[in-house]
């Protein structure tokens, strides 16, 4: 049985495959998954405002608790009332354990049994992020969902260093698990074990197992370095794996081409920075691929990004040109159409896949859609 946090809940309402189409319930609102998680690293998705993000159909976003924890505090964010009043944002919210940013941040962290300690990128200060001390700064942000701590080992590590990481990171999730934390607040545990199949079906199934169990569990250590299609073909192994009366999270992993196969695997959850990252790089995503409106061909170009979308930048009949015009001239215009409409393209190929599960037309769904960007990247 899956384990239960107050107000939270998980329940699966139609299969197709392996793919699901299923309702979370969190104390902020009601999720449907599959779903695309917006990233927030300070608290902001940025260049939108939260009316902005929900308009593209978030219904979830992400928030970084090692940025956050470092500036403004997590004491503050707790006086100002949390994370949701802070920000201003009214629907579900999630926080990661600051896991990937021992990872990203490696050359200024050093690991021990105990948790990393960090050397702020901002000042210099040195920083120490136990197991407990995660889940007491997540309390304080006050997310519907907390991460526990993780140890990520690069894509091409060995798999003796993965074996010690899954380890670890297993000893992590019970003193997680026995850390006091809000009683509104969910904690999902994280799958490690690289592109080793077996390692991660036995990182799953003990993390299952563990009393008193997690409110969902992700898959972490994905897209940091090795091949990606070792990455698919280990998640078509493992995904449907991982307990299917708990939501599944895939961190950090955010192409289409990533999302379409993953949801075919069992995954229900998703994060990246993709959408804005290639939004502040003059990159539009598309159903037919990657509009780059920096280039020189759309100088001239009275299209908008797409003719069929309906995100604000589209529908109001911005061109291509403008848009390129905006970007060449520095003008923050550009960055907020783009990313609008980058969130609002995962919104609407997340909702396609919910709608091809429940009528049970996924494979038909992902097929033609992984077409349409393969025949767009070859013009």
């Amino acid at each position: 049985m899956k384990p239960r946090t107050n107000g939270f809940a998980f329940e699966v309402k139609a299969t197709d495959g392996h793919a699901r189409r299923a309702v979370l319930t969190t104390p902020h609102a009601i999720v449907d998954t599959p779903t695309f998680m917006p990233v927030g690293t300070q608290g902001s998705v940025k260049t939108l405002t939260p009316e902005e993000v929900a308009s593209t159909g978030a219904e979830i976003v992400l928030g970084n608790t090692y940025h956050l924890w470092l500036r403004p505090g997590a004491d503050l964010v707790a006086k100002m009332g949390g994370l949701h009043a802070f920000t201003k944002w009214p629907r579900a919210m999630l926080t990661d354990s600051g896991g990937f940013q021992a990872f990203s941040l490696s050359k200024l962290t050093k690991l021990d049994e105990n948790g990393f300690t960090f050397q702020s990128h901002l000042d210099g200060s040195r920083h120490h992020l136990s197991p407990e001390e995660a889940v007491r700064v997540q309390g304080l942000l006050g997310a519907d969902i907390q991460m526990q701590l993780d140890v990520c080992p690069k894509g091409q590590a060995s798999r003796e260093e993965v074996e010690a990481a899954v380890a670890r990171t297993t000893r992590w999730a019970k003193r997680a698990l026995a850390a006091p934390r809000p009683e509104k607040q969910a904690l999902f545990g994280i799958v490690q074990g690289a592109c080793f199949s077996d390692l991660r079906k036995a990182h799953a199934e003990e993390l299952a197992a563990l009393d008193p169990g997690f409110d969902g569990l992700a898959l972490g250590g994905f897209s940091v370095g090795e091949p990606i299609d070792n990455m698919h073909a280990c998640l078509q192994e493992v995904a449907h794996f991982v307990d299917a009366e708990r939501p599944r999270y895939l961190m950090g992993v955010g192409t289409m081409r990533d999302l379409l196969d993953a949801i075919s695997a069992g995954i229900d959850m998703f994060d990246c920075v993709l959408p804005t990252r290639n939004a502040r790089n003059g990159q539009a995503l598309t159903r037919f691929g990657r509009v780059v409106v920096k280039q020189a061909r759309y100088r001239e170009d009275p299209l908008p990004i797409d003719p069929d979308c309906t995100c604000p930048a589209c529908r109001g009949g911005f061109s291509r040109a403008y848009l390129r015009h905006l970007f060449m001239a520095g003008e923050i215009l550009a960055l907020r159409l783009l990313s609008i409409h980058n969130l609002h393209a995962m919104g609407e190929l997340v909702r396609g896949a919910r709608q091809a599960i429940e009528s049970g037309t996924y494979e038909t769904f992902r097929s033609s859609a992984l077409q349409a960007l393969a025949d767009g990247e070859r013009n």
